[in-house]
């Protein structure tokens, strides 16, 4: 039997707003999104784990599926 491979949706993550004056929390989690500066765009996969950052500095990054 073949198998099919799923393809897991990805989310492109861009930073918008500069983490700075914000908590250390928030920075180490833009960073561990994998954004280092203003107007950088990642590709992460749509986990609840990531979906859960993103809430987090919803108010810094632009989400787009």
């Amino acid at each position: 039997m073949a198998q099919k491979k799923v393809e897991a949706k990805t989310l492109r993550i861009t930073l918008i707003k500069s983490p700075i004056g914000y908590s250390e929390r928030q920075k180490d989690t833009v960073r561990a999104l994998g954004l280092r500066r203003i107007n950088h765009t990642v590709e992460q996969k749509d986990t609840p784990v990531i979906r859960g950052m993103i809430d987090k500095v919803s108010h810094l990054v632009r989400v787009e599926e």
